[in-house]
């Protein structure tokens, strides 16, 4: 359908290769996506009629969710939408303006102060989505003269942000020690003073594995480099009722830099960066994507207060988090499927075929589940998977009815 009107409307105009753009001509080569709709198979912008519960309505009828980052259930919490209605009616939708200047709210304020806690830091900065963070963060921080040290499957937004910085950028094997030691010790040989920035996601998004954050300390320590955690994953699932990666490992005063997202378990948008007062003062007066980007609209500060206060008040939803967890990996290492060397609530199921993971994903959605495939670019070709993201608010019984259709599937097709 969609093909038809874009072939109608080149009629209408009388559009050739000679008379587009090369901005048009590269747009029409981009075929890809229309492909997979021909087949039937495109899995993506799937349209969602109701909140991010563990079960969601799509087109008038329920489907469980199985796709979510919402990892602690708290999008839908009544608490979280009574803070952010309330925000709405005595701040308004918007700051109209940069944090900078004239969009720094009270309550913007009070996150900081509520965040910087969480994580045992002494100050934090917020920042309108976690991806500015870490363009707020890296770039900042990593000059012409410095290097920044980065895990090879780190997120697209600390790839893009050292894309930003005038720095070195290396990069080590995924959670590899010794590979990252062996940057390290070049780096060590050819020393001029500058700074080294080590970089890594806490708890990887595709892979649902955890940094060795531990290690990474000790390497940094051993070479005078300083650490910085992307913990958008970790927070609300690791740590001391939540805390974080860092924290899991007992690290909270080794690693200089915390970056988080609300995104997640903290149930809004937007995101921070967390550490000591002098970098929260330095990161304050330098990182563009603050200084020129407008601030955190006042319902998101207050839902993810809300979701502090929630997760703060010790209900059990981390702990039925990984109850949730362990269930399900016993049952997928049951069945023999091919999971990984997860360690979290965040599942690969290794298809290892993008057309698969397409018709895998699709039959789960005929039949009532709803999970992501995920394909190349975000993973290599021959790791192609199905993302299986549990909440704390799942129940046992859909959990094991989900996991009985996606294993059904996969024999539909050949692959158990």
């Amino acid at each position: 359908m969609q093909r038809g009107v874009a072939d109608c409307f080149k009629q209408q105009h009388k559009l050739n290769d000679d008379d587009m753009s090369d901005l048009e001509k590269r747009a029409e080569n981009f075929t890809q996506p229309q492909e997979y709709k021909d087949q039937g198979l495109y899995p993506f912008f799937r349209v969602i009629e109701s909140g991010q519960d563990a079960e969601v309505q799509m087109a008038g009828r329920k489907v469980s969710m199985f796709g979510s980052n919402s990892y602690l259930g708290l999008t839908s919490h009544p608490k979280v939408k009574e803070a952010a209605i309330a925000a709405i009616k005595k701040y308004g939708t918007g700051t109209a303006g940069s944090r900078f200047l004239n969009g720094t709210l009270d309550i913007h304020v009070e996150l900081e102060h509520r965040l910087a806690r969480f994580v045992n830091k002494e100050a934090a900065l917020v920042f309108s989505t976690g991806f500015q963070s870490n363009l707020g963060a890296v770039p900042t921080v990593v000059g012409r003269n410095d290097t920044a040290i980065i895990d090879e499957q780190s997120h697209a937004s600390i790839i893009d942000a050292t894309r930003l910085s005038f720095g070195r950028i290396l990069k080590y094997r995924h959670n590899d020690m010794e590979s990252l030691e062996k940057v390290l010790k070049n780096l060590d040989e050819n020393k001029n003073g500058s700074l080294k920035l080590i970089v890594t996601d806490g708890l990887f998004s595709m892979e649902g594995d955890v940094a060795h954050v531990d290690k990474i300390a000790q390497l940094a320590k051993k070479y005078n480099t300083s650490v910085m955690i992307d913990d958008a994953h970790g927070i609300g699932v690791l740590g001391d009722n939540g805390k974080g990666t860092v924290n899991h490992f007992g690290l909270d005063g080794e690693v200089e830099m915390i970056v988080g997202t609300f995104s997640k378990s903290l149930a809004s948008i937007g995101g921070f960066i967390a550490g000591s007062k002098g970098l929260i003062n330095y990161l304050q007066h330098n990182a563009r994507s603050l200084i020129f980007s407008a601030s955190l609209p006042p319902a998101s500060a207050a839902s993810v207060i809300a979701a502090l206060d929630i997760i703060e008040s010790k209900n059990g939803l981390v702990e039925k988090l990984w109850e949730n967890t362990h269930h399900a990996k016993k049952r997928f290492t049951e069945l023999g499927m091919d999971i990984g060397d997860s360690e979290t609530p965040i599942i690969p199921i290794y298809i290892r075929d993008n057309t698969k993971a397409f018709i895998i994903s699709k039959i789960l959605l005929e039949k009532g589940v709803f999970i992501n495939p995920v394909i190349t670019p975000a993973v290599r070709p021959e790791d192609s998977l199905l993302r299986f993201a549990l909440m704390a608010t799942h129940s046992i019984p859909q959990i094991d009815e989900a996991i009985d259709k996606i294993y059904a599937a996969g024999k539909e097709i050949g692959i158990y």
